[in-house]
This record gives C-alpha cells, sequence and structure tokens, in this order.
C-alpha cells in the first residue's frame, strides 16, 4: 500500500511540473529566419506564432510567390525549433516516469 502512495505522490508531483512547463513554454519564444534574414518568425514554446518580420528591400511587386515562399520556410523553421523546445523541456519532466517502474515506461 505505501508503495501506491509513493507512486500516486510522484504522479501527482509529475503533474504539477507538467502544467508549470507548458505554462513556462508559452512565455517563451523562438526565432527563425529565412532568406538570409530577410524575413524572421516568431513562435512560442506553445507553437504559436507571435509575430513575422519582414524586410522592406524584399517585397517585390512583381515576386509575391517568392516572399509568400520565404514566409513559409521561416514559419516553420520557427515551429520546429519551438517543438524542439517543447519536446526538451517537457521529456525532463516526463523522464520521472522511468522511475515508478510501470513496464513500457
Amino acid at each position: 500500500m505505501a508503495q501506491n502512495q509513493k507512486m500516486l505522490k510522484q504522479m501527482q508531483k509529475m503533474q504539477a511540473d507538467m502544467a508549470r512547463v507548458q505554462a513556462e513554454l508559452q512565455e517563451e519564444t523562438v526565432e527563425a529566419a529565412a532568406g538570409g534574414g530577410a524575413v524572421v518568425a516568431t513562435v512560442t514554446g506553445g507553437l504559436e506564432l507571435v509575430g513575422v518580420k519582414i524586410d522592406a528591400a524584399v517585397v517585390d511587386p512583381e515576386d509575391v510567390e517568392l516572399l509568400e515562399d520565404t514566409v513559409v520556410a521561416a514559419v516553420n523553421e520557427a515551429m520546429r525549433k519551438a517543438q524542439e523546445l517543447a519536446n526538451s523541456r517537457l521529456g525532463s519532466v516526463a523522464g520521472g516516469l522511468s522511475g515508478l517502474g510501470l513496464p513500457g515506461l
């Protein structure tokens, strides 16, 4: 019975830690640039796009498609970086599961 209580306390602590880390991730941002820095996208650790900066020098009305592609590339890279950040932070908390003696963890 004591083992079950210990496991329950560990699970509750891990749940609280996960909630804390998820809240922290909402406040953190990552940036990624494309087109040699012409477009910069900013994404939170919660995977929300919060900003896009475009250098006026790359705005060419004759080639909107290039700008669109550059924006997509910057946003995709920022999302990838944010996902890596989230995986890293949440993985360190979830690593505590292995100490619970549960099969498959």
